[in-house]
């Protein structure tokens, strides 16, 4: 057997590995665009400029121009054809006769009549005319030459010259000549220029009016920006408000629609204008849509104010010049002139501007004020211009209680006798405690009235800011009476009420400020007790009639359609102590904004025209006297004062400590430190010189003591 091993398998070699095969692959160029064709091109240059901007100003300045020609030929033909007819007596008695007014149209008519009458006479002297007047220049030619020739014979005879007869008449003749030259040079020239005049009239005419399309008139006047208010403007307005009587009126009044319409005026930043309404269409209906009247005149709503004067079935439109009532008014006389004076009496506060442009000035004699709105719109600022004016009289008395705190009253220490700043229930308790003893000031004031009518009172001003906190504050007395409230047993309440009751008699007045009124933070009985109310932006209508009165609002005052924010410092104000327009219950003013600094500067020229007045600042409750230091204090910069005086100022500084304090009492604390009232002129006086002695005695005592 053989060991050979035969293997049936051959070894195959490996495969090589495949070649790498590159391929190349050929991007043709690309063909050449297509020229684009000549029309092609020509027509996007044509479109460019077609439709460019500066083309269609271009346009429709030509158009425009153009058409104010026929708009003015229109115009022309029209007044021409209203002057040779009788149509405007006819539109006139038409419009009369829509709006209801059929004494007016009466008398429209026999206008017409007399007006018919006249044409037909004048048409009747026509044919008497060509020989009357062949009659007149024939005499008036005779009278002529025959006065010439006598001019002539007299200076003949002046001249003994006989051929100066015929001189006056030659004269004559040659200026006839000279005439007939001049016309013959000048007519040719003006045969060319008349028709370019007669075109520029036109165009004037047209221009005036813009009688042209709409598209063809500048962009300002399209989109209505400055758009001047005319006659037809406001009939369009009033025609398109969506009151169907009213419409329907005016489309039967034909053209004559203004009839309805007073002169238009200007006033201030805007114009004024009455509006007699037909028969049928109530006040009311004008008023309610305010907004639409003012989009339909080009202007925003905040800058159409609408009034309801005297007369009947009349609304008065105060439409603003856009953008007017956004650009600021100027700083007060009392920043700009340091020479102001004011008088409670007869003077009248500056406050700012209304809506004419006009200084708009407020009397304080013996009014009650109330202002309210909403939060940061001006209230606190609006109140303290009228104080700082007020305080450069220096016969005139502050109490002022802030209840907000943040030091926007701080400018009047030393010119008040009482100023409460801060916002916790105890500030509202000391507020309280000051009206009262307001209340009790008005009633000693009161009683001596009584005792001699002649006798007069020094002004007490009793203000009081923030107003609402005191109303709502939840603090109640020892005897369980709350300090706040709307009720007979509120102490705030009742404070304030008796003062509107009687106070104005004996110039003790309260001035209030507050916010967002409600019948709970601002009760209606108080509210009303105010001879001036001013308001700022408020939310709703009711808000605005708590503020101001319904009658106020029902004849058009609108604080809740002023603008958060943007209206700051715009009152709607019901006073008698402003000057409005007849008729009017209330009028809108755009107050002087005195900023801190130099409402600080103000409130120094205030200072230094008093003789030294101590500020007495209620402290914390509950915080122990020091008597002898508070005598002192309530003495101020007097070197000696009535033992009553000193205990009312003692009943200021803390009503629960000195409120029931007599002259023993005042007596006894002097007495303890070897000091005591002395009499002087027959009254009884406390000197601060022996004041100031007992602090001294005491505390000289006291360090001997603790040695």
């Amino acid at each position: 057997m053989s060991d050979n091993v035969v293997h049936l398998h051959k070894n195959t070699p490996p495969a090589p590995e495949p070649a790498t095969v590159t391929t190349l692959t050929v991007v043709p160029e690309p063909a050449p665009a297509a020229p684009v064709p000549l029309w092609v091109r020509s027509g996007r240059v044509v479109k460019t400029a077609v439709t460019h901007e500066t083309t269609k100003a271009t346009a429709r300045a030509v158009a425009r121009h153009t058409l104010y020609v026929a708009g003015g030929a229109k115009i022309a033909a029209k007044r021409t054809w209203d002057g040779r007819t009788a149509s405007r007596y006819e539109r006139m008695f038409r419009a009369a006769e829509a709006a209801g007014n059929y004494e007016v149209a009466a008398e429209w008519e026999e206008r017409g009549q007399q007006f018919r009458a006249a044409r037909h006479r004048r048409r009747m002297d026509l044919l008497h005319s060509p020989v009357d007047a062949a009659k007149g220049i024939a005499v008036g030619t005779g009278v002529g030459i025959g006065g010439l020739v006598a001019l002539g014979i007299v200076m003949a005879i002046a001249t003994k010259d006989v051929t100066h007869v015929v001189t006056p008449l030659m004269a004559v003749v040659e200026f006839i000549n000279l005439m007939i030259t001049i016309v013959q040079v000048v007519w040719g020239p003006a045969l060319t220029i008349g028709p370019f005049l007669a075109l520029l009239a036109l165009w004037a005419v047209g221009s005036k009016q813009q009688a042209a399309p709409a598209w063809a008139l500048p962009a300002n006047v399209r989109n209505g920006e400055g758009e001047p208010i005319t006659p037809s403007i406001v009939v369009k307005a009033l025609r398109d408000l969506g009151v169907a009587p009213l419409r329907n009126a005016i489309k039967e009044m034909g053209d004559a629609g203004a009839s309805m319409l007073g002169p238009i005026r200007i006033a201030g930043c805007g114009v004024e204008v009455d509006v007699t309404l037909p028969s049928g269409v109530a006040t009311n209906e004008v008023q309610n849509r305010r907004r639409k009247l003012a989009e339909n005149l080009t202007r925003h709503e905040h800058e159409v104010f609408i009034m309801i004067p005297q007369a009947a079935r009349t609304v008065r439109l105060w439409i603003a010049d856009s953008g007017a009532l956004d650009e600021p008014i100027g700083p007060s006389p009392l920043v700009t002139d340091a020479t102001v004076t004011a008088n409670y009496q007869t003077g009248k506060a500056p406050w700012g501007q209304d809506l004419r442009g006009d200084a708009a000035e407020l009397s304080l004699y013996q009014r009650h004020l109330l202002i309210t709105g909403r939060s940061n719109q001006g209230k606190t600022a609006a109140l303290r211009a009228l104080v700082l004016w007020l305080a450069l009289d220096r016969s005139v008395q502050f109490w002022i209680a802030d209840l907000k705190g943040v030091g926007d009253w701080s400018m009047f220490n030393g010119i008040a006798d009482i100023l409460i700043e801060g916002p916790s229930d105890g500030h509202v308790i000391q507020a309280t405690e000051m009206v009262e003893d307001a209340v009790r000031e008005m009633n000693r004031r009161i009683e001596e009235r009584l005792a001699n009518p002649n006798i007069k009172f020094p002004p007490l001003i009793v203000i009081v800011d923030e107003a609402q906190k005191a109303f709502m504050c939840p603090a109640v007395d020892d005897a369980k009476r709350p300090y706040g409230g709307s009720k007979a047993t509120s102490r705030y309440f009742m404070g304030t009420r008796t003062i509107h009751n009687q106070g104005r008699a004996v110039d003790v007045l309260l001035w209030q400020g507050t916010q967002d009124p409600t019948d709970q933070n601002l009760p209606k009985l108080v509210r009303e007790g105010a001879h001036t109310r001013a308001s700022l932006v408020l939310g709703s209508e009711s808000q605005a009639k708590m503020a101001l009165g319904d009658k106020a609002v029902e004849d058009g005052a609108a604080p809740h359609m002023l603008r958060q924010g943007l209206d700051k410092g715009t009152l709607v104000v019901a006073s008698d102590g402003i000057d409005m327009p007849t008729g009017q219950s209330s009028i809108t003013v755009r107050t002087h904004f005195i900023d801190d600094e130099p409402a600080v500067e103000i409130a120094d020229r205030a200072r230094a025209l008093r003789d030294g007045v101590t500020t007495l600042r209620a402290i914390e409750r509950g915080e122990e006297r020091d008597a002898l230091a508070d005598i002192v204090a309530a003495l101020g910069e007097a070197s000696r004062l009535p033992t009553t005086d000193v205990l009312k100022r003692l009943a200021m500084l803390d009503q629960d400590t000195y409120g029931t304090w007599t002259n023993g009492d005042l007596k006894r604390v002097l007495e303890a430190q070897g000091e005591e009232p002395k009499k002087s002129h027959g009254r009884m006086v406390v000197h601060k010189d022996h004041a100031l002695r007992a602090i001294a005695h005491r505390d000289t005592d006291g360090s001997a003591s603790a040695s």
